[in-house]
């Protein structure tokens, strides 16, 4: 079901993010977040959750073909793998010093927005 907001919903994992699947056929691998979906509360994860896309011929001298394409993910079946300790953590939220919020990984404290 699609929650219908005004405003997305703010996400603990972003683009670029290297997360692991903690649940589901690809449990325990790892890969890069390619696409998030606030609104949807899900994201599209590099090389994982592939399904067959199955295309017709364009033109009549070509043939159909199947191909495999990353199908997105809930939000809650992946967690961000901190780049400091390389755990799955939980994200945490601190106000900097330049009062910013900046992610924190919640097994050793150490900032996940600093690395990038």
């Amino acid at each position: 079901m699609v929650r219908k907001l005004e405003k997305p919903l703010r996400m603990k994992i972003r683009t670029g993010d290297l997360v692991q699947i903690i649940s589901g056929k690809d449990k325990g691998q790892r890969g890069r977040v390619q696409r998030v979906f606030p609104r949807e509360n899900r994201v599209i994860v590099e090389g994982l959750n592939l399904v067959w896309k199955h295309q017709k011929p364009r033109r009549l001298d070509q043939k159909g073909t199947k191909i495999q394409i990353p199908a997105p993910l809930h939000a809650s079946k992946v967690m961000l793998v901190c780049p400091h300790c390389d755990k799955p953590t939980r994200v945490g939220r601190v106000r900097g010093q330049d009062g910013k919020l900046h992610r924190v990984c919640k097994k050793c404290g150490e900032m996940i927005d600093a690395t990038k």
